[in-house]
């Protein structure tokens, strides 16, 4: 009876041991092979996922601005919306454009005072904050400035409308969204732009006069002398361009975001931020390009 009791217990205790997976078994190397795996496939799915949202948008996007081209050109029915646009995205923005534009300029002749000393005569330095304010401070700052400010206030105004189903209204009315709401913003963000801009130059430059005159005793006949030195009608040429193409992208952005706003005040801060992204990334990118094509 002992020996019997002896042999069960030897056997169950084998039993239970052979029930174990061992080190080297095929259960646990498959475990993290399959973990692998399923990470690669949740992958593979979000960048798909990702890559057709972004395609969908793009060709909505496009949509947008040929309905615009189509029934936008009638905007010259009602001027007054298209100079109510003018003021908002112009006018209204001097004095933000204009401060940041003055120590803006400063700030770049202090930094290239800085750089230019015991090793290049501050003759030049008109010459680099010129060039430096006129191709690329003046445009791309004005920009994105605009940019925070008028598109995002353009996108949360039209998000109100379509979230509150003002946009549908409209449409019930026989009113053109576009004509009366899209096509004024855009060509206002055409015209404002460049005069943006050609101020946000002058101030600029008279912030670096004022930094040259008052901490590097610089003559203002010297500091107008270096900006001539190597001054080009083509740059101011480009600096217009540039404008012109970020007065587009900005208001471009702006209506469309804010007409595709949807869930509520939720929907339009989404909106509004998605609005701000996208014309930043798109200024800059736009800016490397033309200054790549342009110069």
């Amino acid at each position: 009876m002992v020996q019997s009791g002896n042999g069960d217990t030897e056997r169950d205790t084998a039993t239970d041991l052979s029930s174990l997976p061992m080190n080297g078994s095929p259960g646990l190397l498959l475990q993290p092979l399959g973990a692998i795996l399923s990470g690669i496939d949740r992958l593979v799915v979000w960048i798909g996922n990702w890559v057709l949202g972004a395609i969908e948008t793009v060709f909505d996007f496009l949509e947008f601005l040929g309905q615009t081209a189509v029934a936008g050109w009638k905007f010259y029915r009602h001027p007054h919306f298209t100079v109510e646009q003018m003021y908002a995205i112009g006018i209204s923005s001097i004095p933000l454009v204009a401060t940041t534009s003055l120590f803006t300029g400063a700030v770049t002749a202090w930094q290239a005072a800085y750089l230019f000393s015991d090793y290049i005569p501050l003759t030049f330095l008109g010459t680099a904050v010129g060039k430096s304010i006129m191709l690329e401070m003046g445009p791309v700052l004005t920009a994105l400035v605009v940019a925070g400010r008028t598109g995002a206030g353009m996108t949360s105004e039209l998000g109100s409308m379509a979230v509150t189903e003002q946009l549908d209204a409209m449409d019930v009315l026989g009113l053109d969204r576009h004509q009366f709401l899209v096509a004024p913003r855009i060509l206002s963000g055409l015209v404002m732009l460049p005069v943006l801009c050609i101020l946000s130059a002058f101030v600029g430059l008279m912030g670096a006069l004022g930094v040259a005159m008052a901490f590097k005793g610089m003559e203002p006949s010297l500091f107008w002398k270096g900006v001539r030195f190597f001054y080009d009608d083509w740059d101011v040429m480009v600096a217009l361009m540039k404008a012109v193409v970020f007065g587009f992208i900005i208001t471009a952005f702006g209506c469309y975001s804010g007409i595709r706003a949807r869930n509520g005040a939720e929907g339009v801060g989404r909106a509004i931020e998605q609005s701000v992204q996208a014309s930043a990334v798109s200024i800059l990118i736009s800016n490397f390009l033309l200054g790549y094509i342009l110069l």
